[in-house]
């Protein structure tokens, strides 16, 4: 169920416990914060929201920042559900609560409005004007109300705290496999198929154009992945993410060929994971060239998928 802050919630999921913060791509971390409120949920028969800002706070006062966003909306209520949480609540960040001193915005946020009865963050999550809510504030505030609050250090491995940030300079560098470790799973795009210029089938190689949106932008180039399609078949392929250099005008897009697929899956939401980076974009002088790399790739993409069921 996904609930929305400027909506009454229902009568049955008041006195829940929430797990708060942003929770973008939720890696090892978010998913720490989100099982211990879960766990302290079901322990007093509660139910289990996770609270997730939309747009990013970051958005709201960078709207100009380049887009760095792991998960949409949709991928994180499926996440959240998937973890066992019973609803996630939208809290849409806009003028008036960048604007809320901290310990109005738990009185209004959390115990009027949700009425909740405990609340989970990270050690390190801030709120309110000028970012003047932390953890001890919101205990502090909360207990006036008999709203606790719990806090869960970071999860950490060899390199350090994982992070979204982490996350992000693993894709940029073309690192799928530590973006995936530290996320539980690999980095997946999900949107729907555009028309292109359909120049793709014309050499073999037809592919699914999707428009990145708000996603982070990977190292642009040739990508191992996976394809979940409309119909929950998961689909092996390559991919293009970049400008297509090779190609007049240049255009920003994710382009997955996936092998052994004929089908219509034009105005469909597919989701593309990034298992492998397999090089960097490329201009070729030719169509017979860049043919002969695209079947060099789609063969090392096999070969490198070829474990996954």
């Amino acid at each position: 169920m996904r609930l929305d802050n400027r909506q009454p919630v229902p009568e049955s999921l008041r006195g829940a416990v929430l797990a708060l913060g942003n929770f973008d791509g939720f890696h090892q971390g978010h998913q720490a914060v989100v099982g211990e409120a879960i766990r302290w949920a079901r322990a007093e028969g509660r139910a289990a929201i996770v609270a997730t800002f939309d747009p990013h706070p970051v958005r709201h006062f960078k709207p100009d920042a380049e887009p760095f966003r792991l998960t949409t909306l949709a991928q994180r209520q499926e996440l959240f559900a998937g973890a066992g949480a019973d609803a996630m609540l939208v809290l849409h960040f806009d003028t008036a609560m960048a604007a809320m001193p901290a310990d109005h915005w738990v009185e209004e946020m959390l115990v009027r409005h949700m009425g909740a009865a405990g609340v989970v963050t990270g050690q390190d999550f801030t709120f309110g004007r000028a970012r003047g809510g932390n953890p001890a504030v919101l205990s502090e505030v909360g207990a006036r109300h008999g709203l606790q609050g719990r806090t869960v250090g970071p999860v950490s491995d060899a390199g350090g705290t994982i992070s979204s940030s982490r996350i992000r300079e693993a894709l940029k560098a073309g690192d799928c496999q530590l973006a995936a470790r530290l996320l539980t799973r690999p980095f997946a795009m999900r949107g729907r198929v555009q028309h292109g210029d359909k120049l793709g089938r014309t050499i073999g190689y037809p592919t699914a154009n999707i428009d990145m949106a708000n996603y982070l932008r990977p190292l642009y180039g040739i990508y191992a992945v996976t394809g979940r399609m409309p119909d929950g078949r998961l689909v092996k392929g390559a991919a293009n993410i970049g400008i297509r250099p090779t190609f007049d005008p240049p255009k920003e897009l994710l382009e997955p060929h996936f092998f052994d697929f004929a089908g219509d899956l034009y105005g469909q939401e597919i989701e593309v994971a990034f298992h492998h980076f397999l090089r960097p974009e490329a201009k070729f002088d030719s169509l017979d060239a860049l043919i002969e790399q695209m079947d060099r790739d789609c063969d090392r993409a096999r070969d490198l998928l070829a474990d996954l069921a």
